[in-house]
């Protein structure tokens, strides 16, 4: 293995898996650390930390990281999400000064950046297309709402050590110029350091800039300049993977309440069949795994969604009335059990929207490695598993809550199934 990565949830692990297999790494996602040696050139670990307290955030992230150095990797990466979603408390923060500690490293860059879906740093300010993020609707995710646009600000409340900055005009410079700044960031005590970017072309340069780092954080947009380097120094071999086309019968899952989920789930709903869940109706009993695994059965060959996207004033409702981390708990339960009874009677692809609900849906099936496929949508590729017994190929899509065009959820369906 020659980079190891974490990732704080299970959209964000595959997101940046797509990454790197784009640019020519051999990559598998894993669920947690692995057992024992593995065979890739890029391994993403895939866990479920960003709303979890941070002192178990920083234990799991340590054990992951540990495991991937045994692997021999050359440089850690911790994968954030590009709207940086965290709170004061962390667990961006926390987790980048522990891991830190662990590699010896004594600067490290910040850079969320993803200019393939709109997410751009300037001037330490992170924009979703023309907006500010708190201006944008993305501010409003229901565990970890992101209301502060200045990265640099919203660092130093998770941080012990000092944060600097470096700014897109010396990123244009070009890599020797952003190296000489990051010494200067060190000398002034700044460890953490939000560096600029607005296109493709200078994650491409802040990643040379970073070739002998040993830990590396931001979005996956920066992997890109990762692989590269491997791919330049010759490290890299030429075999495609091989991820085999996966038929059968398919569900789409959201939990997502993004803007961008919304609207998905309405243009899936002009076509296909839709059973919605309304936590409530969970506790009341009303609505049970029983009762809609047996809807999911009946609609079948009609491509259902089962679905608790909603609109924030909504979704603040409930929170304030079951509070919010038990709202979030009773659904990750519910989506979690649903998959895995549907997996277990035979459906073979699973499309999952939000990232808590896709931590949970591959919890609960128990997956351990995937390998990557096809690109779906920048940021979501197919990935294929296998379960059961005997083992059959499962294709899974897991998509954040504000990635992937409207009509998403059919065309995962068909990239799963091998169709252009």
């Amino acid at each position: 293995m020659l980079l190891g990565a974490i990732a704080d949830d299970f959209t964000g692990a595959s997101d940046l898996a797509n990454t790197l297999a784009r640019g020519g790494m051999s990559t598998m996602q894993f669920v947690g650390p692995g057992r024992g040696k593995v065979n890739c050139e890029a391994g993403v670990v895939a866990l479920k930390t960003r709303s979890i307290s941070a002192e178990d955030a920083v234990w799991q992230s340590m054990d992951a990281a540990r495991w991937l150095l045994d692997q021999g990797c050359e440089q850690i990466f911790f994968k954030y999400c590009s709207t940086f979603d965290s709170t004061p408390e962390g667990n961006i923060g926390p987790v980048a000064e522990a891991l830190q500690r662990l590699t010896g490293a004594n600067v490290t860059v910040v850079c969320p950046a993803f200019p393939a879906t709109g997410r751009r740093v300037f001037m330490g300010h992170l924009f979703v297309k023309d907006k500010l993020l708190n201006e944008s609707g993305m501010e409003n995710h229901p565990l970890t709402p992101m209301t502060d646009p200045d990265i640099r600000r919203w660092l130093r409340l998770q941080t012990r050590g000092g944060v600097g900055s470096i700014t897109l005009d010396t990123v244009r410079e070009g890599s020797a110029a952003i190296r000489s700044r990051l010494r200067d960031e060190l000398t002034d005590g700044n460890r953490l350091v939000v560096v600029d970017a607005i296109e493709d072309a200078d994650l491409l340069t802040i990643g040379e800039a970073v070739v002998d780092h040993a830990l590396v954080t931001g979005g996956s947009g920066l992997a890109q300049g990762l692989a590269r380097n491997f791919a330049m120094r010759g490290k890299l071999s030429d075999l495609p993977p091989d991820v085999p086309a996966v038929d059968g019968p398919g569900v789409i899952l959201c939990g997502s309440c993004s803007l961008a989920s919304q609207n998905q789930v309405a243009c899936h709903l002009q076509n296909h069949p839709g059973l919605s869940i309304d936590p409530a109706a969970i506790v009341r009993g009303s609505m049970s795994v029983e009762h809609a695994a047996r809807w999911v059965a009946a609609n079948a060959a009609d491509n259902p969604i089962v679905y608790s996207t909603t609109s924030p004033d909504v979704v603040s409702f409930v929170q304030q009335r079951f509070g919010r981390e038990e709202s979030a708990r009773i659904l990750e339960d519910f989506f979690g059990s649903l998959a895995r009874r549907l997996a277990d009677s035979g459906t073979r692809q699973i499309v999952v929207g939000g990232g808590e609900t896709s931590g949970a849906v591959v919890e609960a099936l128990g997956l351990k490695q995937m390998t990557i496929g096809a690109e779906i949508d920048p940021g979501v590729p197919v990935l294929v598993s296998e379960r059961g017994r005997p083992m059959r190929p499962l294709g899974l899509a897991l998509k954040s809550g504000n990635f992937g065009s409207p009509d998403f959820f059919a065309k995962a369906l068909d990239r799963i199934a091998g169709h252009e």
